[in-house]
């Protein structure tokens, strides 16, 4: 039983692939920096001094004291 042709060559099939599929190959290879990018790039932010955002409030604030009931916007 013979393995699959990128089994026994996996950089002879890469190159093969690099140059007869290029927007497959080049896609896969970005793609897999984003995975990579999500573990290197929080540390080498916060040692360049980029500092962690605010958080996004989840509710709008309650203003404090009495509500003023706007006037002039009656139906009669």
């Amino acid at each position: 039983m013979s393995y699959p042709y990128f089994y026994r060559t996996p950089f002879k099939y890469l190159r093969w692939a690099s140059h007869e599929k290029p927007a497959i190959f080049y896609s896969c290879i970005v793609g897999s920096f984003g995975p990579i990018m999500m573990v290197a790039v929080p540390p080498i932010r916060h040692r360049l001094g980029d500092p962690d955002r605010p958080q996004i409030p989840l509710t709008y604030p309650i203003p404090k004291g009495p509500r003023k009931i706007p006037e002039g916007y009656d139906d009669e």
